[in-house]
């Protein structure tokens, strides 16, 4: 327990070290004038444009090792989706996002497996022991329903299964199948956005925005996601 308690105070410090950086690398450098900007995110929508046209590789490299750094650190999976859309479109992004979040939650899985293990336990097993059955019955099968019926933050979701003991095999392979839908759909979001903003000199109206084929597809596609996703966890998480 003493190990564990080690272990966790030193993620937390490793935590807000890494934030305190990443905070005080924006703030020194960009206002919040600048950041919420409209010729500011311009700016920099051509910049990594640029960058993707002289090195794509080192670009997909930096948002690799950013994404897993970004999962390992709890955050949410779809600021990800978004941003590798829009600095990459729909295909590429969506390939570089779905691998990169697998790679940061099998990484942060099996460090939950390593360190943290009991505690996941005593957090959440009274709480979900009714998929601990559904899980033994067929493992990769129920891990792929479970990853697409997301319905709880991303950061759980990629620890929850520690009290389940799920394979890394099964849960690699079943993270990336099970990304794939919604992270196409809000890849896709991303990308209709960049669109939007290189045809535009100036912020276009907020309609012109929602009727653009580039953004309201890929919101009609998340919306019939979510319904899907609904009537499945009814159907599979029922007690």
């Amino acid at each position: 327990m003493k190990t564990s308690n080690k272990y966790k105070l030193l993620l937390g410090f490793a935590y807000l070290l890494i934030l305190s950086i990443f905070l005080y690398f924006i703030f020194s450098n960009f206002t919040f004038q600048e950041i919420g900007n409209y010729n500011f995110i311009k700016d920099n929508r051509e910049f990594f444009a640029q960058l993707k046209e002289q090195n794509t590789l080192l670009l997909l490299l930096i948002f690799l090792l950013f994404t897993i750094i970004w999962v390992l650190l709890l955050g949410f999976g779809s600021p990800i989706c978004v941003a590798g859309g829009f600095i990459f479109g729909k295909w590429i992004g969506t390939f570089i996002v779905v691998f990169s979040l697998t790679l940061g939650a099998t990484l942060l899985y099996t460090f939950g497996n390593l360190f943290f293990k009991e505690f996941i336990r005593k957090k959440f097993l009274n709480k979900f022991s009714n998929l601990e059955s559904k899980f033994k019955k067929n493992e990769f099968v129920f891990f792929l329903i479970y990853r697409f019926v997301g319905s709880i933050p991303f950061a759980i979701q990629n620890l929850l299964p520690v009290i389940f003991n799920v394979s890394k095999k099964n849960y690699f392979f079943g993270t990336i199948i099970g990304l794939l839908p919604q992270a196409f759909v809000v890849a896709s979001l991303g990308s209709g956005l960049d669109k939007i903003i290189s045809e535009n000199e100036k912020i276009p109206e907020i309609k012109d925005i929602l009727f653009s084929p580039g953004i309201y597809f890929p919101i009609l596609s998340l919306i019939a996601l979510l319904i899907i996703a609904f009537f499945m966890r009814k159907k599979f998480f029922k007690d």
